[in-house]
This record gives structure tokens, C-alpha cells and sequence, in this order.
């Protein structure tokens, strides 16, 4: 653990998603090429952006998007997944991570995707976080 930049975001947000969403869905870092045989799948990763206070409290951006095979589908789980992280992993503790404050803005919206057999829904979040100890 570093001691400045505070926790692995995406780490920590993929497993507690991971826990939400069950085993019929699959939570990731990065897609690949077997990400049509893998719907539905939730892509987490930090964006070059934020910051932190320079001792333990870090300011994430993180781009969450879902992958599904309707328009309908990607929409409703992307709100389902907006609706924990906004409701949910304020004050989450997990083994590493005491989450904060989470806001979105906007809400997820439909995004390209160049694969037209799938459909694409994300949203950025603002996650403060710090470590447990």
C-alpha cells in the first residue's frame, strides 16, 4: 500500500461490485476480445484525474460502464449499480478501503461501442476513499 494515494480504487471497487452483482455477471478492469461471450460485464477503471490531501484521503474519478446485450438491459443494471455506489458504499469498509462521499453527474447514459452485437451504458463517479489503517 502506498502511502500517499491511498487505496487501490479499482481493486476494491471491483470486488465489492463483484459481491453486489453476484457470479452471473462479471466485473473487470479491462475488456478483450471474449467480452461478447462474458455479458453481462461491468467495466471499472480510475481515470488520470482527481487527487488527494497528500496523506490519506484520495479523490477518485472512476468511469463505470456496462456492457449487455440490449439497450434495455445495459440501462437497468447501470442504474442498479448507480444506486449502490451512491446509496451503498458511503461508509463501506472493506478489508483495505473506508469509502466516503460518491457522487455521479450525469447519471450513466447510453456511449458508443464499436461492436454493434452489444450495448454500452456508463457513468463517471467521484469516490473519496481512504485506508483502513
Amino acid at each position: 500500500m502506498p502511502d500517499v494515494g491511498s487505496v487501490d480504487i479499482e481493486l476494491e471497487l471491483i470486488q465489492w461490485l463483484q459481491a453486489k452483482v453476484g457470479p452471473s455477471v462479471v466485473v473487470r478492469d479491462e475488456v478483450d476480445n471474449s467480452l461478447l461471450d462474458d455479458l453481462p460485464t461491468i467495466q471499472v477503471q480510475r481515470l488520470p484525474a482527481g487527487g488527494d490531501d497528500g496523506f490519506r484521503l484520495d479523490r477518485a474519478l472512476v468511469d463505470v460502464d456496462v456492457y449487455h446485450s440490449t439497450r434495455a438491459a445495459a440501462i437497468a443494471l447501470a442504474g442498479q449499480v448507480r444506486g449502490w455506489l451512491l446509496r451503498e458504499l458511503p461508509g463501506a469498509v472493506t478489508e483495505n478501503a473506508v469509502f466516503g462521499r460518491v457522487t455521479s453527474t450525469p447519471p450513466p447514459a447510453v456511449r458508443p461501442y464499436e461492436n454493434t452485437a452489444l450495448r454500452r451504458v456508463g457513468a463517471t463517479y467521484q469516490i473519496y476513499s481512504h485506508p483502513v489503517s
